[in-house]
């Protein structure tokens, strides 16, 4: 029988995974950062004393890295307060996310695990099978020397080979060092050529320093960017007339993509509307097949996409909102039988997509029913403004009165966390709403908005984690953590 304390906790769970898929400390553009740090600190806090399994099960979701890397710091911090069972399957966890975290985010929780003196053997354990586990020790000196060097001594470990501790802790030791990497290093001091044979992010330091023209290093660099680094330098490479610096968008991630086409001005938009959709197409299909999903699986699909100013976002996520909405429009493309996209401000041309004017997020959805969709996806930040409350209205009447044997699935995904509600803004309470981070996770988060529609079962729930972790860390080899 689910008593009232089980609601409670389910709740909280729903409402914690939510902030943890859409909150990163950052200003958006309703809030500012110092509010959004301090309410997911809050949360943290809360969950990670009162509900210990699911916070530790929330590293299997879909949450984002900043959040991640709390809750790893977390449960780190508190491994007294963890059962035995808790800390071993929490190893597993954490060795799990780690793995599939940046280096640099994880060499950062390293300097904050230190700064706060957590170093018992656990964290030791940890932190040795994951950089026991990173595939060239002489590419990390090199990228993250101050990182690397922090970790080594904090895990009390000793380089993996001798000359790059001299590396790392006395480079004036040796004349030359046989591995590549580390004696371009050394080189790229007093030799220009040597400066191309270093990753991007080290070379750019030593162009500077040996003033070689912006032109000619994207040039001769290219062949040492990574796919994302060629995304984020293209632009800047085709102003500087480096033709070598061309990425293939087809294969970038789809939310990534739509970013890097929303920052292009639209007359560049217009003039490769046939690359730029094909390439959104592609990424589309590819995350689909990802998810498991089949393309046009999923019956006739309307989706209701804000692009109102607020999806501007902020100067430090610029656009974001209006990314993963345009990057959700491809993939419901890609997943309906037969698809109709709704923009809030009346536009038609996706591509040419720019976050202006109010939010009339009633208006629209009235349109989107009247399509007699079996599904109805809305991404918007639940801003409703044009008039204010409609979309909760019509959403109500809908559900209770035109449609109670919901013949039409409707799921409100929202990309941006609000602080002082300690969750994302919801439209109505008879319509689920999950966060939304990136459109490849949007399958994902559909199956699990059902937990948040109506009264949400908690052992229905927690096996949905247990089924989640399960399937996490089958993915993962077994690690030796104490």
């Amino acid at each position: 029988m689910e008593t009232y304390g089980d609601l409670v906790a389910a709740e909280d769970v729903l409402l914690f995974v939510n902030a943890a898929i859409t909150g990163t400390g950052q200003r958006e553009f309703h809030g500012g950062a110092a509010e959004q740090q301090l309410s997911l600190d809050f949360l943290h806090t809360y969950m990670c004393v009162n509900y210990r399994g699911p916070y530790a099960a929330a590293l299997a979701l879909d949450i984002n890295d900043h959040n991640a890397a709390l809750i790893v710091r977390r449960l780190l911090e508190s491994s007294r307060e963890a059962t035995g069972e808790q800390r071993r399957t929490e190893g597993r966890l954490i060795a799990r996310r780690l793995a599939l975290l940046p280096p640099q985010r994880v060499y950062r929780l390293i300097g904050e695990l230190r700064r706060a003196k957590v170093n018992n053997r656990r964290t030791r354990a940890i932190l040795r099978d994951w950089l026991a586990a990173r595939p060239d020790q002489t590419l990390d000196a090199v990228k993250y020397r101050a990182g690397l060097k922090r970790a080594l001594r904090h895990a009390h470990l000793r380089p993996a080979e001798a000359e790059t501790g001299d590396f790392l802790y006395a480079p004036g030791r040796r004349a030359k060092y046989r591995a590549p990497l580390l004696d371009a290093w050394r080189r790229a001091h007093h030799q220009q050529a040597a400066v191309f044979e270093l990753p991007y992010t080290v070379a750019e330091s030593f162009a500077q320093r040996h003033g070689i023209p912006r032109a000619a290093f994207l040039e001769r660099i290219a062949p040492r960017l990574t796919a994302l680094e060629r995304l984020r330098l293209q632009e800047s490479a085709r102003a500087h007339g480096a033709g070598a610096v061309a990425a293939d968008l087809s294969r970038m991630p789809l939310t990534r993509l739509a970013s890097y086409a929303l920052g292009l001005p639209p007359a560049d938009r217009a003039a490769r509307r046939a690359e730029l959709t094909d390439a959104l197409r592609a990424s589309a299909r590819r995350a689909a097949r990802a998810a498991g999903a089949t393309e046009g699986s999923w019956g006739r699909v309307t989706a209701v996409l804000d692009d109102s100013w607020s999806a501007y976002g902020s100067g430090v996520k610029r656009r974001r909102p209006l990314a993963a909405a345009l990057a959700c429009h491809f993939l419901l493309e890609a997943l309906a039988d037969g698809y109709t996209a709704l923009w809030t401000s009346g536009r038609t041309d996706a591509l040419l997509a720019r976050p202006s004017g109010p939010t009339p997020l009633g208006r629209r959805i009235l349109d989107a029913l009247d399509t007699a969709p079996q599904r109805l996806l809305i991404v918007s930040d639940g801003w409703d403004n044009a008039p204010p409350g409609l979309a909760a209205e019509v959403l109500r009447v809908w559900r209770t009165r035109l449609d109670p044997e919901r013949r039409t699935s409707i799921v409100h995904l929202n990309p941006v966390y609000d602080a002082e509600g300690f969750d994302v803004r919801r439209l109505a309470p008879t319509v689920p709403t999950a966060g939304l981070r990136d459109a490849e996770d949007l399958p994902a988060l559909v199956e699990f908005a059902r937990f948040a529609e109506g009264r949400t079962d908690l052992a229905e729930l927690t096996a949905h984690l247990a089924v989640r972790t399960a399937r996490f860390l089958a993915a993962a080899p077994e690690v030796a953590v104490r």
